[in-house]
């Protein structure tokens, strides 16, 4: 299976992720092209960089003349203002003033109009329906009221569609992503300073592997998050794999001895069991943590969880037990990506009573999966589908359906079910 490869070591940016693509091999001429399609005013300019001595290919979507900031440099320039956080970090969006903010609604209209094929143009659908629900969700509005004022800016337009565009062209069957590292410090946004990372981008990332370095800058933006969400169909240390082509995307900064660049490496996932039957399942070594709680206020248990999965767990859940002397009691089970075990570890003792923690490497197969956007009578629902041996698994997103469910006043049940009709219908249409 063809496969691409995420290195996150220093972030990901929409800007990043393009010249990370450049780099391996995808044409110029494609992003061009692209932004042509999206009749939008804008230049892009490629350039070969150095980032901490390591060659990488920058490139910049010029508005106006103007290349793009750094956000935090952007507000700190601007002072603060009425507008809804951004979406980029080291690469920057800036920000249009609030009269000149896109919805959603209009941002798919002019995806809709450009000539792109029915694949890109739903990633890059899916991309921008992603973004816009973590700020639905961290500003606590609708879907409606949400207004792209940064990245609904003809630069991010251009960076999502071109990321679309871009995926596509690589012609791979799966996105596997390294543990992103976030930064750490704060970032100046919109409504003022915030810890890394800003809000829509850790709500973009609740389910994936963070972690903070020691670079105290953003280096996840949300634009970056939300390409990471719908592309990504699973997170972990490098599969093995024949490398057939490498790149590397700069970001805007230049850190001392740390290089600022997103790797991407594309190539064949290797078969590690000659005898294994066919499947098209990504196959990761994990770490599993337990630990039996018999003497802990069961209030903690829920945040050792949140903390859990803040820390870089891929799952976590619990199992109630019958322990010694017949005391009720639980055990909890980490799942996590080899390079998280000893930070959750130390979370598992430092948070829980256990004096104790088993811990046990297995081998985990994950299915390709990928998010696809249904058009209910209430709002888009994100459909996840995953498949293997020609078998299709799906189900829709329960976040997206609770709040519509909620908004509206529907059944949740029946905007589950609602979602489900329309998604088969377009299957067998």
């Amino acid at each position: 299976m063809r496969i691409a490869y995420l290195d996150c070591f220093s972030g990901i940016s929409g800007d990043m992720f393009l010249g990370a693509l450049l780099d391996a091999g995808v044409a110029f001429e494609l992003f061009e092209k692209t932004m042509a399609a999206l009749k939008v005013d804008a230049v892009l300019e490629r350039s070969c960089v150095e980032r901490a001595g390591v060659s990488a290919t920058k490139l910049d979507v010029v508005v106006n003349g103007e290349k793009d900031l750094p956000r935090e440099e952007y507000w700190i320039q601007r002072g603060a203002g009425d507008q809804w956080p951004g979406a980029r970090g080291q690469s920057g969006e800036q920000p249009l003033d609030h009269e000149h903010g896109r919805s959603l609604g209009e941002v798919l209209k002019i995806i809709a109009a450009a000539n792109l094929s029915e694949r890109a143009q739903q990633l890059a659908n899916e991309i921008f329906l992603t973004l816009a629900t973590a700020e639905a969700k961290v500003h606590n509005v609708g879907m409606e009221e949400v207004h792209f004022h940064e990245v609904g800016a003809a630069d991010a337009i251009v960076d999502i569609v071109c990321a679309a565009v871009g995926a596509e062209a690589l012609g791979v069957e799966q996105f596997i992503c390294s543990p992103l590292n976030v930064g750490s410090g704060t970032v100046t946004c919109a409504h003022g300073t915030f810890p890394v990372p800003a809000p829509a981008t850790l709500e973009l990332l609740k389910d994936a592997p963070i972690y903070s370095g020691e670079i105290a800058k953003e280096l996840v933006t949300p634009t970056g998050a939300a390409i990471v969400k719908v592309l990504a169909s699973s997170f972990g240390p490098r599969p093995t794999m024949r490398t057939e082509a490498i790149g590397y995307g700069a970001g805007s900064r230049d850190f001392s001895g740390h290089p600022n660049v997103l790797r991407i490496s594309i190539g064949e996932l290797a078969e590690t069991h000659s005898s294994a039957p066919t499947h098209h399942a990504h196959e990761e070594q994990i770490a599993i943590l337990e630990a039996n709680l018999d003497d802990l206020n069961p209030q903690l248990i829920g945040y050792i969880m949140d903390e859990a999965f803040t820390a870089g767990a891929l799952d976590v859940f619990t199992t109630p037990v019958q322990m010694k002397k017949n005391r009720p009691g639980t055990v909890i089970t980490v799942l996590a990506p080899l390079d998280r075990e000893p930070h959750l570890r130390a979370l598992l003792f430092r948070e829980s009573s256990t004096l104790g923690i088993r811990v046990r490497h297995e081998l985990r197969y994950v299915l390709p999966r990928h998010y696809e956007a249904v058009a209910t009578p209430w709002g888009n629902v994100r459909m996840k589908v995953a498949s293997a041996n020609g078998a299709s698994q799906y189900a829709p997103e329960y976040e997206d359906c609770r709040r519509i469910a909620a908004e509206h006043h529907v059944p949740l049940k029946h905007v589950m079910q609602e979602a489900i009709r329309l998604y088969l219908d377009r299957q067998h249409g």
